[in-house]
């Protein structure tokens, strides 16, 4: 499926910083404080500049030009990195993958939904699923062009060459490609193109985000975030500066970390159809808060170890249950969900920086018990039951 494959290239692209980031650290001598910029500026410029796409998108064909236009923004900021000689050229370029990543990837995720509002828990949950096996194939990437003598750049150029096949395939397949591919899927992707003249309005935008149940899932979306990719982005330090373990076994900790949330996607596209968006979320949220709790306080990292995988496999179903409950809550009205997913994201990208100033105030230890809200979070979603179990 065009979607999901999308999808994957974006995580791919993500998983190969994450790999690749120590080796363009030395590469280009950045500080600190010019790593500091290059995680946070990217963040706030390009939420910014993506705002806007989910209002003036459309749907349809119209929609299907922006998302193409993305798609070759985001394969030449890939280039952009492969090529960087400094910290400005390479900030500059981080910059431009923000918005061509929310045109490619957030409006086609906006088209998977349209297409089959009935189903969308279980398109989220194969969407979770591509996204996990692109990020786990990223530091892979790193890792074997390493082995074969190349460097992280080259590893960045075989990145933008599956960019520019993705987009490739994605201008061939057309608009229906997106919506998943089933005769019902390319039938409401007709009827969208129909009425691709109508566009929502930030007055639109502005009333949709007075209902309670639509601000709080792009709460509750920016609060799982702290025990999805916040707490994934510190694990490693963590193991290495708190729990005292070698930089090796800190890698492996990783590493569970990403398989383990792998196969939590699996499982729960294996069941998405099956039970309840709400029934998952209060279970994983009761798992998670006894689990992540108990990773922090056990001493033994065997047991650590095995607490991380039960977590992140009890964790794979958030994403995709509150993404959908957000589109649910919204029906056919995904361009505001993408406008409003947009800027949430904005206010959640301090969240990284304030567990960083947290602990450099207090310790890493300490700043690590406040991701326990997340788990906190999601068992107060009872409240929340139109948007996931209609």
């Amino acid at each position: 499926m065009t979607a999901l494959a999308v999808e994957a290239l974006d995580e791919l692209a993500d998983g190969t910083k994450a790999g690749a980031f120590p080796l363009i650290r030395g590469d280009l001598h950045l500080t600190y404080d010019q790593i500091g910029l290059l995680i946070s500026a990217p963040l706030l410029i390009g939420g910014l500049l993506e705002l806007p796409f989910g209002l003036v998108a459309g749907s349809g064909s119209r929609r299907h030009r922006l998302v193409l236009a993305g798609g070759v923004l985001l394969a030449g900021s890939l280039a952009a990195v492969a090529s960087a000689s400094g910290f400005w050229f390479l900030l500059a370029a981080l910059i431009a993958f923000f918005p061509a990543s929310g045109a490619f990837v957030g409006l086609t995720q906006a088209a998977l939904m349209d297409a089959d509002p009935g189903r969308q828990q279980e398109r989220m949950a194969a969407w979770n699923l591509a996204g996990s096996a692109g990020a786990v194939a990223g530091p892979s990437l790193v890792a074997v062009v390493l082995s074969a003598g190349g460097t992280w750049r080259a590893a960045y150029v075989l990145v933008a060459g599956a960019a520019v096949v993705t987009v490739a395939v994605t201008a061939v397949a057309g608009p229906a490609s997106l919506a998943g591919g089933t005769a019902k899927a390319e039938a409401n992707t007709a009827s969208q193109e129909d009425m691709e003249s109508e566009r929502p309005s930030l007055k639109a935008a502005l009333k949709a985000i007075r209902r309670g149940d639509v601000a709080r899932w792009l709460i509750l979306l920016q609060v799982i975030d702290l025990l999805l990719d916040v707490f994934t982005g510190y694990l490693g330090v963590y193991l290495v500066d708190v729990a005292r373990v070698s930089p090796a076994l800190a890698a492996v900790g990783v590493a569970i970390s990403l398989g383990a949330g792998l196969a939590g996607d699996a499982l729960f596209v294996l069941v998405s159809g099956r039970v309840s968006g709400q029934a998952a979320l209060r279970a994983s949220a009761c798992v998670a808060a006894i689990c992540y709790p108990a990773f922090l306080l056990v001493p033994a990292l065997g047991v650590k170890f095995v607490l991380l995988g039960l977590l992140n496999i009890a964790t794979a179903c958030w994403y995709p249950v509150i993404q959908a409950g957000l589109y649910g809550s919204l029906p056919g009205q995904s361009g505001i969900a993408v406008f409003w997913s947009s800027a949430a994201g904005i206010a959640g990208s301090a969240g990284p920086f304030l567990v960083g100033v947290l602990a450099q105030q207090a310790g890493l230890g300490p700043a690590m018990w406040c991701l326990t809200l997340a788990p906190a979070a999601v068992l107060m979603l009872g409240k929340i039951k139109r948007s996931i179990d209609d």
